[in-house]
């Protein structure tokens, strides 16, 4: 038997959790790439409002969530969590498997958790175009959502590879009504630059968010948006954690593992930081952050200062990074191509907290169809990674333990990666170490 463990609306969080304060080690700040120091607040207001840039720095452990943003969430929060029953039968464990099920938001991922309150906290200081990249195309959709919720504008630049791979999502992105461009493209100076030495080039995250900053920081009216990496997109979609903590307790149960897929790090993130309180007072709570082995960054990744894209238009910030110039691999789960990571995901990896693991991708979407075999839900190639920890983690898991894995997105929109996965034209990459040392020294000396 499944069991679906839901809330009324009216248990739905108020407000968000800040882990700023909860860090077993401080912040380490971002700096201004120009002169090594700590970046004045006032800086990132080119590109972003100041109600987001409060929530990035705050040092208070609960955000209030505004009533218009809790209305807008009430179209699908809270989500389901599900035991998997079938699943654990079908890899004869005892470990008590459960998925914290956001693939029912309107867009298919948790990617509107914060999507929405970016779009209300910039149109509550006049802002009228919001400007963003994206990978796999879930951010990008989560974001011309928000923004027709809003009676907002919203510009996407999708990672070429992506915007050949996934037409599906450009058409879901017009539907709202926002405008997509493949990245890299003609529209900014950082995507002509690279035309014109690459005009074949397939793109990257770190390239498309070049493309969407300058257009953000060249137009009046208009502000970028980041759907993982910050501060404040994590504490957005710490949600999903805070609700998974009611459910659980509504069953009696404790987590003994936590498992999500890392691109950015805000949806593991999401799932495990309500968690952390439990974990640094004692409770033994595994958390596991799962990658592809094409795009290595938490598990090979140098932990240091770099830039958030690829022009070199960002403050500096402090994460595991593959090097800001990193080209990755075209492999399928595109949200996971990014060079760096959540500074405060890579914060906890180094302080030991989270532990990181690494996939091949045939691996992860063989993960993904024994998941539909038995549970029925397609998944996204992103979100296979997740899955396949959690079915190594269940094989291994001590006798009568629990988890609970963030199904992050729904696969619906990504049936060519399925049908290159049957038809055998999936390639196993791992990143050569040369590639990352090459990169690498791209990266400024600041410390």
């Amino acid at each position: 038997m499944q069991t679906r463990i839901t809330l009324p609306q009216s248990d739905l969080p108020t407000h968000w959790y800040n882990a700023l304060p909860d860090l077993p080690t401080p912040l380490a700040p971002p700096l201004d790439p120009q002169t090594g120091e700590a970046l004045d607040p006032q800086q990132l207001e080119a590109i972003f409002p100041r109600g987001l840039i409060e929530q990035e720095l705050s040092s208070e452990p609960l955000i209030p969530i505004p009533e218009p943003v809790q209305d807008i969430y009430r179209l699908w929060r809270p989500t389901p969590l599900i035991r998997a029953a079938r699943l654990e039968k079908a890899i004869g464990t005892s470990c008590r498997i459960y998925f914290k099920d956001e693939s029912v938001s309107p867009t298919g991922s948790h990617k509107p958790n914060t999507a929405v309150p970016q779009a209300y906290f910039n149109k509550a200081e006049g802002i009228t175009r919001l400007s963003t990249e994206t990978g796999a195309g879930q951010w990008g959709t989560a974001l011309s959502f928000a923004c027709r919720m809003l009676d907002m504008h919203c510009t996407v630049y999708m990672v070429r590879i992506s915007f050949e791979q996934k037409p599906y999502r450009q058409i879901i992105i017009k539907s709202y009504g926002g405008e997509i461009f493949p990245s890299p493209s003609r529209r900014t100076k950082s995507g002509s630059a690279v035309l014109d030495q690459d005009p074949e080039c397939k793109g990257s995250l770190g390239l498309a968010i070049s493309e969407a900053v300058e257009d953000a920081a060249t137009n009046l009216g208009t502000k970028y948006t980041l759907g993982s990496v910050l501060n404040h997109v994590l504490l957005h979609q710490t949600i999903i954690g805070l609700e998974t903590r009611q459910q659980l307790q509504a069953v009696g149960e404790k987590p003994d593992y936590l498992i999500g897929c890392v691109g950015g790090g805000s949806n593991f993130a999401g799932l495990m930081l309500p968690f952390l309180p439990l974990k640094l007072a004692g409770e033994d709570i595994t958390c596991i952050a799962a990658e592809p082995k094409a795009c290595p960054s938490l598990t090979r990744g140098a932990y240091r200062y770099d830039f958030g894209d690829m022009a070199r238009l960002t403050p500096l910030i402090k994460m595991h990074t593959l090097g800001h110039s990193f080209m990755p691999a075209p492999i399928h789960a595109g949200g996971l191509r990014y060079h760096g990571n959540a500074p405060v995901l890579c914060n906890l990896v180094d302080a030991g907290v989270v532990q990181p693991r690494a996939y091949f991708q045939n691996e992860c979407f063989e993960a993904a169809r024994l998941f539909q075999n038995t549970e029925g839900f397609l998944p996204a190639p992103e979100t296979s990674h997740a899955i396949r920890a959690a079915i190594e983690t269940a094989e291994k898991a001590r006798p009568g333990s629990s988890m609970v894995f963030l199904y992050s997105g729904h696969g619906l929109l990504d049936l060519a990666s399925y049908e290159a996965y049957f038809q055998g034209r999936l390639e196993d990459y791992e990143l050569p170490q040369g590639v990352i040392d090459e990169a690498l020294t791209s990266c400024p000396e600041w410390e």
